[in-house]
């Protein structure tokens, strides 16, 4: 085995798949106000800055990384858009299928099984619209899950890339007083079953945009006030008002970079400009 075969599956090795944790997932996150927020974000900032996303006169080529149960991927098929759903687990991939015939779209769909660094040997082309959500904070390499990310882009094509912010998740850490898990680095021996391997540090994805061609449309936090709320409970009893909230204040400093998630969507900067 050659040494870069050898890297990339030391890689894979590391990196996390949802198999045995997808129903977990689906009662910890989707459907609850933490996923209800991040949904509404996410659909706000798509329409705010990209033209077609509901008016296409042709169906958009879009490809869904890291996909999951396939929320935010039905609502753009729903648009008129074809969508690629990838996931590196049967079990969410699965989920995501059952959801979309239930939905009466699998003819927009199509669906594979693979890790994002998997993705240049399949040689799927290039897409106007390249999401991926919650996935570097579970990858060993993520600068070069970037580059990867970057390549599937076209020309003027749209970034929406969302990660686990480690300022934020040190933040929180602070006002819960875990002071000891924040002067060990934010490393525990035993993982939590939701908890990120791998939180993302904000200056390291800058830096690797920096070396692409794109353009920045917009950074936003997702709940940026949500997850220190001191009575939990309202975060349900009044979730309007904190949605509201959250989207009036979440792209202004310095509430984007306290975000727990960072919403970063980006354009390609046209070849021909």
């Amino acid at each position: 085995m050659s040494n870069k075969n050898k890297s990339y599956k030391d890689k894979l090795a590391r990196d996390r798949s949802f198999n045995a944790i997808s129903e977990k997932f689906k009662k910890n996150i989707y459907g609850t106000p933490k996923g209800k927020i991040r949904e509404a974000i996410l659909k706000r900032d798509f329409s705010q800055h990209i033209p077609w996303l509901d008016n296409a006169t042709a169906p958009i080529r879009i490809i869904d990384i890291g996909g999951g149960q396939g929320q935010l991927a039905i609502y753009l098929a729903s648009l008129g858009h074809h969508i690629t759903l990838v996931d590196i687990s049967e079990d969410m991939l699965q989920l995501a299928k059952e959801h979309v015939e239930q939905a009466g779209l699998s003819a927009q769909f199509e669906f594979i099984h693979a890790p994002l660094l998997a993705l240049p040997e399949l040689e799927l082309g290039t897409f106007d619209f390249v999401l991926c959500h919650a996935v570097l904070e579970w990858l060993v390499d993520q600068v070069e899950a970037i580059t990867i990310l970057s390549k599937l882009v076209n020309d003027a094509g749209y970034l929406s890339l969302m990660y686990f912010n480690k300022d934020a998740h040190l933040f929180a850490n602070m006002v819960y007083g875990n002071f000891d898990y924040v002067n060990q680095g934010l490393h525990v021996k035993q993982k939590v079953g939701l908890s990120p391997n791998h939180p993302v540090e904000p200056e390291v994805v800058d830096k690797a945009l920096n070396q692409e061609n794109f353009h920045r449309l917009c950074k936003t936090g997702v709940r940026c006030f949500h997850d220190y709320l001191r009575e939990l409970e309202k975060g349900k009893t009044q979730f309007d008002d904190l949605l509201a909230l959250e989207l009036k204040y979440n792209q202004q400093e310095p509430y984007a970079s306290l975000g727990r998630y960072t919403h970063l969507l980006l354009q390609a900067k046209s070849r021909n400009s």
